[in-house]
């Protein structure tokens, strides 16, 4: 499966992030923290034939992630509509989607996929204090799991 072209994306930056939900990829993310797969541990005594009580670590389930997406402010409102949809239908605002992670000449690194992601927070400020030249958006994200894919 091909997917679209991205547009050039600053060559200065090592790599860069697309976020793709409903089939459209919103591109020139550029910054993604939080990709972290984790998994729940069980753990479970069992008494061995001596008496000694031996406690195992099992995997359980995979932990629900937390990923938080920085990108440029534009005119694009794909990120306030999703916060929006949240509040006027919550049915319809848990999507699965994926992050594509990009090195600088465009090629696609990896993909996470976010199983029934819903926008926490949308945050508008600078990047840096005292910055107030690059206005950004973080949309902090909560999904159900996080897997590579």
């Amino acid at each position: 499966m091909g997917g679209m072209p991205l547009p050039e994306a600053d060559s200065s930056v090592g790599h860069s992030f697309s976020l793709e939900i409903d089939g459209v990829q919103i591109a020139g993310i550029a910054e993604v923290s939080g990709l972290a797969l984790e998994q729940d541990v069980i753990e479970t005594k069992e008494t061995a034939p001596d008496g000694t009580v031996i406690i195992r670590k099992l995997p359980g389930r995979p932990k629900a992630g937390e990923v938080t997406l920085i990108r440029g402010l534009t005119a694009d409102l794909r990120f306030e509509n999703w916060v929006r949809t949240l509040r006027s239908e919550p049915a319809t605002a848990r999507k699965t989607g994926s992050i594509n992670v990009f090195n600088f000449e465009g090629a696609r690194l990896r993909r996470y996929r976010l199983v029934n992601a819903w926008p926490k927070s949308l945050e508008i400020g600078s990047l840096k204090a005292g910055d107030t030249s690059v206005l950004t958006e973080k949309l902090t994200l909560l999904c159900d799991r996080l897997e590579p894919e």
